[in-house]
């Protein structure tokens, strides 16, 4: 009984152990101009909003002070260069991934740095 049981554990510690390693947490550095990004419908809304549609994210952190965006996600359905690039893709650099000028220019001008 003892060694069936030690099997059972064994087993479900393995599984816990192969599961955490699908999940991965990345701090991705990124350019905020606006102290508003968690508000903004152009800003942190956006880049959540286009995160979240991605198939393997599970959570999605905006540190507008620090101009870092902390994503959890899993391994086996995303990666982390296409997190980058749907970053960028909505106006904002991801790292060492810059931002094209058309998504840049679907920004409000505060998020692009720009004076009201």
């Amino acid at each position: 009984m003892k060694k069936v049981l030690f099997t059972l554990l064994a087993i479900a510690g393995t599984q816990t152990l192969v599961m955490a390693q699908k999940v991965q947490t990345a701090t991705i550095k990124t350019t905020i101009a606006c102290d508003h990004c968690k508000t903004c419908g152009s800003c942190g809304a956006r880049i959540e909003e286009a995160l979240y549609k991605q198939k393997g994210i599970k959570r999605v952190d905006i540190d507008d002070k620090q101009m870092e965006i902390k994503v959890v996600y899993n391994t086996e359905k995303t990666t982390l260069d296409q997190i980058r690039n749907t970053i960028a893709n909505n106006g904002f650099n991801a790292d060492d991934v810059k931002a094209p000028a058309e998504a840049l220019a679907k920004l409000d001008g505060c998020c692009r740095g720009e004076a009201e």
